[in-house]
């Protein structure tokens, strides 16, 4: 339910008499109401009556004030007026108002400046969008300044626009306005791309996770023994690890193939080379490291940079190794939050 600073009540309006007659398109219908309560709603209308009583008093007319809405029907006039006393969208008449008179509503909250009742009307049209509606409701976005309801629209453009493209409202936009289709279709190639740059994205970032959690296993495999693969002189594991079934027990194969393996170009050996590499870019203490190669892989990597310029290949491994360094960083402390969580609970 939205709600605006409250107008006098209704007692309160009615205790004084309506001095101000609100005329519709073609003076059709006049609907009394008070200046007070006008001018709180909107500070439009409060603009537009102060210079009318003023011109009604320098010219001693005597009797109500007028103030024009034109460009809505009779009822969407009423209805906004209404609103306007109410101050809120709740239920009963101001729920029909807003069922029935949505769309012209939203034209006249944006004319004359009343922000909660277009955030409303922006609410209100979005919750009925169609396929059918969505081309002129995104039209009537634009014109209204109503971000929220352009982006309801544009994602249901985006979701539909298979049926979108078959509705009387687009051929008629190809057929009169084809720079808005361009506009519209370019929107939809920019959001297409957007999320295929999202989803790539996501999808280096397992990719750092998975390689984080590797270096974990492996680090405990060399240090403390998994089920199948552990230090020299120590038994394996009696039991599995937590990981056990999504990274450990898949590198502990891949460590047992490693130290069988006499082929010169193996793929699942050079995957393993470049996991023993990566330990070490990452390790902080290869002097008492367990696991194997990692202080020749750094003292190896300290030679090569001292001789080498940066190129290619370097930039792109600097950048592999700070991807998962963060992703480590991120991993633990989005494991340490829910620790932290049971400790205040306790």
């Amino acid at each position: 339910m939205c709600e605006a600073p409250r107008p006098p009540c209704a007692g309160e309006a009615a205790a004084a008499a309506a001095d101000v007659d609100v005329v519709t398109t073609g003076g059709r219908r006049r609907i009394p109401a008070h200046s007070s309560v006008l001018a709180m709603a909107s500070p439009v209308l409060a603009s537009i009556l102060e210079r009318r009583l003023k011109k009604d008093r320098e010219s001693g007319k005597s009797g109500r004030s007028v103030v024009r809405i034109r460009g809505v029907t009779d009822a969407a006039a009423a209805a906004f007026v209404r609103l306007l006393y109410a101050g809120r969208c709740g239920d009963g008449e101001e729920e029909d108002d807003m069922e029935k008179h949505a769309v012209q509503v939203l034209a006249l909250a944006h004319a004359y400046q009343v922000p909660w009742l277009k955030r409303a009307c922006e609410g209100a049209i979005g919750a009925r969008l169609t396929a059918d509606s969505v081309v002129d409701v995104l039209q009537l976005a634009a014109l209204c300044d109503a971000p929220r309801l352009h982006l309801r629209c544009a994602r249901l453009l985006a979701k539909e626009f298979a049926a979108v493209e078959h509705t009387e409202a687009w051929r008629f936009l190809q057929e009169n306005d084809p720079w808005q289709e361009l506009q519209l279709l370019q929107g939809l190639h920019e959001a297409d791309m957007r999320r295929r740059r999202w989803r790539r994205k996501r999808a280096e970032q397992r990719v750092y996770v998975e390689l984080s959690e590797a270096m974990d296993c492996l680090d405990h495999i060399c240090t403390e023994g998994c089920t199948e693969v552990g230090p020299a002189g120590r038994a394996p594991a009696a039991t599995p690890c937590a990981r056990y079934a999504t990274t450990c027990r898949g590198l502990q194969l891949l460590i047992r193939h490693f130290s069988q393996c006499h082929r010169k170009s193996c793929a699942r050996c050079q995957r393993m080379w470049q996991l023993l590499r990566l330990h070490s870019a990452l390790c902080d203490r290869p002097d008492t490291c367990n696991t194997p190669l990692c202080r020749r892989f750094k003292e190896k990597e300290q030679e090569k940079a001292a001789v080498m310029k940066a190129g290619d290949d370097a930039d792109k491994w600097g950048l592999l190794v700070k991807k998962v360094k963060a992703a480590r960083v991120f991993s633990s402390l989005a494991n340490r939050k829910p620790q932290m969580n049971s400790t205040s609970q306790c």
